[in-house]
């Protein structure tokens, strides 16, 4: 049989149904009031079920959707969500698992089958993907499946017409269900939600990817946006779910776990009598590393989705990059050790071959900071071979002569060198220096470095282990460098300096930047 993309669906026919009928009080979960009106037909038994369970709602309307154990756990943490006896949840999934599916689409059309009155807010992390999940829900209500099971609660324009489809919104980010006071709203991390009550929060993957993760600022903003925006929205008996990959240990779900009462579910029974300000957390790891539990049944090594994501192939994908890999698909967003870098490769002697030698400068930027310049070695693989290093806490002009004399030494023909606070009066007396030796081969770049330092360093971290070689003696050479890089800690602000893994970033850019880039170099622009 064919399988369904757990990230997608497909829309179905529209076909009429039937006004509500008198209401059924003893519905479990059902809003006091909220009529559905009775199953009837052949699927009566079914469509009962799914009224009561979200699998089974999952399984009318999405007929072939697969049911892991794994699926089956997270719709049962979606369903007690439904029910109001989870008031606030978190949950770490894998990507490409099912989640926004799950979450952002069944999940709300669900809730208001059962409840025509709630107003939901569906927010990710732009307002185009919100939409899209909002235009999913709305194509799974309008199918027939969905109608046979809530027959009370439809969309302008999916049924006879009445009088409340006048006053009815209906927009591909926007709808209501007609004649109730209910519907969704889709929205962006920096939309509004400004006049909107919510009933039900759904934050949904608020960050696009690594850049946007280790930007302080974009994460601050999310941060903003969820207390000062999606909050003041939020009254006494509203819910709020949080869904994500993990990108950085303060992401949201980590400020959540920082600041709030968090319980850490492992077993079912759990979930019973929390209060209200209590969060629920959750995290599926891809490759299960811990003993089984009664919400994780899985050995340690098997994976979450073997079907889809076999054991080889999350292999493949952490020997390609350990550490997004142990965010992404661990939901552990930093190493178990807490540190940036893997171990070096080293090297002996310098291959055959070399295609240039360069070097990277990044000047102090404040009394704190240190001037790191590396010389290194280009290889015809792209390898780049450290030669040389100058990493000291001396100010400009007593470094100027070091760095001339490591150029020479070392037979670069470039040296970038950063150009902020400073930094250009530093490279312009370089320049000069190394014209009254006579070293006119090498060219003085300099550029203004206009990307987040913490954000570059973090999201290049494994291309830089990747692509760069240290001699093997390297730790006895140069200690005070070694020391910083070695011991660089993936949480930025615990770290007291940043400028030699800042310097071999930039290393990297460099190297991987189109050759035709504009730079600045000694002081007028060139390509």
């Amino acid at each position: 049989m064919r399988k369904v993309n757990q990230e997608t669906i497909g829309s179905g026919s529209v076909v009429e149904c039937r006004g509500a009928e008198k209401p059924d009080k003893t519905e479990r979960g059902l809003r006091p009031g909220v009529s559905q009106g009775p199953v009837v037909g052949v699927n009566r038994p079914r469509n009962e079920r799914a009224r009561r369970q979200l699998t089974a709602f999952g399984s009318v309307v999405l007929p072939e959707l697969e049911w892991t154990p794994f699926h089956r756990a997270y719709y049962r943490l979606l369903e007690a969500f439904a029910e109001g006896r989870v008031r606030r949840m978190m949950v770490s999934v894998p990507p490409q698992h099912g989640k926004s599916l799950g979450a952002s689409v069944v999940l709300p059309a669900y809730l208001l089958g059962r409840d025509p009155e709630l107003r939901i807010a569906v927010a990710s992390y732009s307002f185009a993907l919100s939409g899209r999940f909002a235009q999913q829900v709305q194509r799974l209500m309008d199918d027939g499946p969905y109608r046979g099971v809530f027959p009370g609660t439809r969309l302008k324009g999916s049924g006879p017409r009445s009088a409340g489809e006048r006053t009815a919104r209906r927009t591909a980010q926007e709808f209501d269900c007609v004649g109730r006071g209910g519907g969704l709203k889709a929205v962006g991390r920096t939309g509004s939600l400004t006049g909107s009550r919510v009933d039900v929060l759904i934050a949904d993957d608020l960050y696009k990817d690594a850049l946007e993760a280790n930007s302080p600022l974009v994460r601050e903003r999310v941060w903003e946006w969820y207390n000062a925006v999606a909050r003041t929205r939020l009254h006494d008996d509203s819910r709020e779910l949080v869904v994500c990959t993990r990108w950085h240990e303060e992401d949201l779900i980590g400020r959540l776990r920082r600041t709030e009462r968090v319980v850490e579910l492992t077993e079912w029974r759990q979930l019973e009598g929390l209060s209200p300000d209590t969060w629920v957390a959750v995290s599926f790891p891809a490759l299960r590393t811990e003993p089984p539990t009664e919400l994780d049944p899985r050995i340690e090594g098997e994976s979450l989705w073997p079907q889809r994501h076999s054991v080889e192939w999350l292999a493949q994908r952490r020997r390609a990059d350990p550490l997004l890999f142990e965010a992404l698909y661990q939901g552990r967003p930093t190493v178990r050790e807490g540190l940036l870098y893997d171990a070096f490769e080293t090297y002996d002697s310098l291959p055959s071959g070399l295609l240039r030698r360069s070097n990277y400068t990044d000047t102090a930027d404040t009394g704190r900071d240190r001037l790191c310049s590396i010389c290194y070695a280009v290889a015809e693989d792209g390898l780049c071979y450290v030669t040389d290093v100058l990493y000291t806490a001396e100010p400009m002009e007593a470094t100027e002569g070091a760095v001339v004399s490591m150029l020479e030494r070392n037979g670069s023909t470039t040296a970038h060198i950063e150009s902020n606070n400073g930094g250009r009066g530093f490279g312009r007396a370089v320049e000069r220096r190394l014209v009254e030796r006579g070293m006119r081969g090498c060219a003085v770049r300099l550029f203004h470095q206009s990307g987040n330092k913490e954000s570059r360093i973090l999201t290049h971290a494994s291309t830089v282990v990747r692509m760069v070689r240290m001699p093997a003696d390297w730790r006895l050479r140069w200690p005070e460098f070694a020391a910083a890089v070695i011991g660089f800690r993936r949480f930025f602000r615990a770290n007291a300096h940043d400028d030699g893994p800042d310097a071999l970033t930039g290393i990297v850019e460099t190297e991987q930047a189109p050759r035709g880039r504009r730079l600045f170099v000694g002081g007028f622009t060139r390509r």
